[in-house]
């Protein structure tokens, strides 16, 4: 009876703190800008597959609004609860990974087989949900043993492990090197916060190039260079004028882009590479069409919005009440960070052509709902540590 007393007055307390609403605020602005350029970048595409402007602007508006909706949920919600299940959701971040693989229920697009199909929902990639459940589980995990997280053996070697299952269905299976390059990273970064050793990590770097080695070689041994799409990417990259109209079309039309916004943009809606120049402008190129229509000045403080977001991000993992709830801040917050800057790097041509969203812009609903039920995560996180 006391023990029940103790939880519902912990529970009580929680309720009267204070969530950051600078993060809060940034994340309804960021929502609204990406939500309006969804509606600007997607219309041409749009019309000429669903006849109808608006068709991919609806969808993201209404899990916009079911996302809202989970994140004041979340937000009020004592994110504890989730370090007693971080095992069971390590198994479904990557039993998830191979319903791709079940007839019916996988869909390949564009020839990559990521996504699955579920009646009356839609397409869902089940790596998004990966992502926020190796956060979660690491959290859970270096929390539980951060006294050996000094060793080589029990704090690098077993904590690296468990990310080989996740990382080898998303390359292997899925075809999806960008989202195991974020995981990867996004691990690491969990890893150093946690405590493990630096010099541990430089063998992990230089695993990390021997694992490029084996990608390029394995790209060789397929064939001629020329035959595959990854060292296309990466010649493209170098010059991509090289073949405007065949491989590097993607990243000419992306600069041209970028290139007419000039300042001040051309003015919201008015963008001419919408119009079927970009493919699918909607997705990961969608800051293209920001450049564009809002120019440098719009980019620059999107840009500033997101280095707010990692700056309360990374405030709050600092005051976290626990290891574990720092973990998951800080996770959470390198997790958009990382995903932010390889996707300018890409739209800017400063790094290879890969498949990575732009958090809070990139068209798709269920990427966004999952996204804002983590900053729901967060932001209780943040009303936690509000009292500490």
């Amino acid at each position: 009876m006391q023990r029940e007393k103790k939880k519902v007055k912990r529970f009580s307390k929680f309720m009267n703190n204070k969530m950051d609403y600078i993060l809060f605020i940034t994340v309804l602005i960021l929502l609204s800008l990406g939500v309006v350029m969804v509606l600007s970048a997607s219309a041409p595409s749009a019309l000429s597959s669903t006849g109808k402007s608006y068709t991919y602007f609806l969808k993201q508006f209404e899990f916009a609004l079911a996302g809202i909706g989970l994140m004041l949920f979340f937000s009020k919600s004592d994110y504890r609860f989730l370090k007693k299940y971080y095992k069971v959701i390590y198994v479904i971040s990557v039993a998830i990974l191979l319903l791709v693989l079940v007839p019916k229920l996988g869909k390949s697009v564009n020839g990559a087989k990521r996504w699955i199909e579920i009646k009356g929902i839609g397409q869902f990639q089940p790596s998004e949900f990966t992502k926020i459940g190796l956060i979660i589980f690491y959290a859970g995990y270096l929390s539980d043993h951060k006294n050996d997280l000094k060793q080589f053996g029990k704090g690098f070697v077993l904590p690296m492990a468990f990310l080989i299952p996740p990382i080898a269905i998303l390359y292997f299976v899925q075809n999806h090197l960008s989202v195991s390059l974020v995981v990867g990273i996004v691990t690491c970064v969990m890893m150093l916060m946690a405590g493990c050793r630096l010099l541990h990590f430089m063998f992990a770097g230089l695993a990390g190039v021997a694992g490029v080695a084996l990608v390029i070689i394995r790209e060789l041994l397929k064939g001629d260079a020329s035959d595959s799409f990854r060292m296309d990417r990466i010649m493209t990259f170098f010059d991509p004028w090289s073949d405007a109209t065949g491989t590097g079309y993607q990243m000419v039309q992306s600069l041209y882009a970028i290139g007419s916004g000039g300042l001040f943009g051309v003015g919201l809606g008015n963008s001419k590479q919408k119009y079927l120049y970009i493919p699918e402008p909607q997705n990961d190129f969608i800051f293209a069409i920001v450049a564009e229509e809002l120019g440098f000045v719009g980019c620059v403080t999107i840009i500033l919005l997101f280095a707010i977001f990692v700056w309360r991000g990374i405030v709050i993992s600092m005051k976290a009440p626990d290891m574990f709830g720092s973990l998951v801040a800080i996770g959470i917050t390198a997790l958009v960070g990382v995903q932010v800057i390889i996707n300018i790097a890409v739209v800017t041509s400063s790094m290879p052509v890969t498949g990575m969203q732009l958090p809070f812009f990139s068209y798709g609903g269920t990427a966004l709902f999952l996204l804002l039920c983590e900053m729901g995560v967060l932001l209780s996180i943040s009303r936690a540590s509000s009292k500490q």
